[in-house]
């Protein structure tokens, strides 16, 4: 980013948010429990951003002053937990339900891979026996 006031500005701003928004921040870290299974948290982050400013003339100087600010705002939303047990994973939702059909799709995913495999494995065993 260019060296200039409204840059410095920007580029503090960003790291900051850096710093609170991360990986950690929308996967968590994973708690064991005692009986072996991991719950692992999951979030939906957002952000925004906005930043302006500019330079004017200071009266009896011939330097040039700068007025300018910015605003950022994060919202980090628990939506579910992943939870693995005996090598089967599920999302464990804490979120209300989706209403789009791609939602519901993309929700049920893990479900239908699971009964497709069992229905595999089933097939499979009987043509082995």
């Amino acid at each position: 980013m260019e060296n200039t006031n409204i840059g410095n500005l920007m580029e503090t701003t960003m790291n900051k948010m850096k710093e609170i928004v991360n990986v950690d921040t929308v996967v968590g870290t994973p708690i064991q429990t005692p009986d072996g299974v991991m719950i692992i948290p999951v979030s939906r982050v957002s952000y925004a951003f906005a930043s302006g400013g500019s330079d004017f003339r200071v009266k009896d100087n011939s330097n040039l002053g700068f007025g300018g600010g910015n605003g950022a705002g994060v919202k980090v939303e628990p939506i579910g937990f992943l939870v693995v047990r005996e090598g089967s994973v599920r999302m464990m939702n804490v979120t209300p339900p989706a209403n789009a059909t791609v939602d519901r799709l993309i929700e049920k995913a893990p479900e239908l891979i699971d009964t497709v495999e069992d229905l595999i494995r089933k097939f499979t065993k009987k043509d082995g026996e």
